[in-house]
């Protein structure tokens, strides 16, 4: 597996850092807040004023669960997902705390769960199913879950270019078997 100059310097750090050098976890952390910050801005553009107190609750996080972190694993996949979690917890709190002034919509509260997008996604389970990984895995990460091509790549192990022909090629075996 290929590892990028950022991922490589990032972990030197954070092992340096947790081996008890003071000033290369600091400069881990200031680096770290960069990534995060990022990879938060592409996906809270329409709450921009949330991603600063995101970014230090992703650093405290990382902070705190440092120990929990497998160095087999690349360091940003695992950033990533506590990143992740954390925009979810927050899309969460702001849903309820919305959801809390709006009138209550008694049809709402009784309608049957949607079947058709059901269906749907148990047909593309199905279909993506058929895929060989290095088809199905790029699909999944960046059209279905919104990670970036970089970011599939790292936590998949293939190159960049690889993720990019993956969807092509994945996307067009789809194509074909819907119209089968």
């Amino acid at each position: 597996m290929r590892v990028s100059g950022r991922e490589e310097g990032l972990r030197n750090l954070f092992v340096r850092g947790l081996a008890g050098d003071d000033a290369a976890y600091h400069a881990f952390l200031q680096q770290l807040a960069g990534f995060v910050r990022g990879y938060l801005r592409g996906r809270l553009a329409r709450i921009p004023d949330e991603v600063e107190d995101l970014v230090q609750e992703t650093l405290l996080a990382v902070h705190n669960q440092r120990h929990t972190y497998d160095p087999a694993q690349p360091l940003t996949a695992w950033v990533h997902a506590i990143a992740r979690y954390k925009m979810v917890d927050l899309l969460r709190r702001r849903a309820g705390r919305d959801a809390m002034h709006d009138p209550l919509d008694e049809d709402a509260l009784f309608a049957a769960p949607d079947e058709a997008a059901h269906d749907a996604r148990r047909d593309l389970a199905v279909l993506l199913a058929q895929l060989p990984d290095r088809h199905r895995l790029p699909i999944v990460h960046v059209k279905l879950e919104g990670l970036s091509v970089a970011e599939t790549a790292r936590l998949t192990g293939m190159s960049e270019s690889a993720v990019k022909v993956g969807i092509h090629r994945g996307l067009k075996a789809l194509a074909a078997k819907v119209r089968a």
